[in-house]
């Protein structure tokens, strides 16, 4: 658990300081205010139940979106296919850097999901993966596109199944 925290601490960047620090003003400003306005007891309430929720919610889509808009790609499933004399799954795929900056190394993942007739059961398969395998691709170049194969093994299910791709990139 501690390596983990560690790891995540050590991938954030200046803007994700920058990101927190205003989350943490703006939660302050909001508890000051809310202390300002007690004598309007409703007010004064929903300003500091409203600063709470703020403080939980705000890091996680603040940190989405920022990265979203900083290291914008474009992902794309070229082809998969399911091997007969090993139980394995190659899958090819191609990532391009369309932000305007360099990317360090990206973590390509690729998610083998059980896909059904019933589109409720597809739905629900999607939150139980068949297999995850990742890789790391390091120093693509803005505007460069890289192409990429992950092998998912060991591959056992012998019914449909339906491969998504995920990167992240620092």
């Amino acid at each position: 658990m501690e390596s983990k925290i560690n790891k995540i601490i050590s991938d954030l960047i200046t803007y994700d300081y920058i990101l927190f620090a205003a989350i943490l003003l703006i939660f302050i400003l909001l508890i000051v205010f809310s202390l300002l306005l007690r004598q309007k007891k409703v007010i004064s309430i929903f300003l500091a139940i409203f600063a709470f929720i703020f403080l939980l919610v705000a890091p996680f889509l603040g940190y989405s979106i920022m990265h979203n808009k900083l290291f914008k790609k474009e992902l794309t499933l070229i082809s998969q296919k399911k091997l007969e004399f090993t139980k394995a799954v190659v899958v090819y795929g191609k990532l391009k850097n369309i932000s305007n900056r360099d990317f360090n190394s990206c973590l390509i993942t690729a998610i083998t999901n059980r896909i059904s007739s019933n589109k409720l059961k597809t739905f629900i398969y999607q939150f139980k993966p068949l297999k995850k395998m990742s890789i790391i691709e390091e120093d693509i170049v803005m505007g460069n596109e890289i192409y990429f194969k992950i092998i998912v093994s060991p591959f056992t299910y012998s019914g449909d199944f339906n491969t998504t791709l995920e990167a992240s990139c620092r």
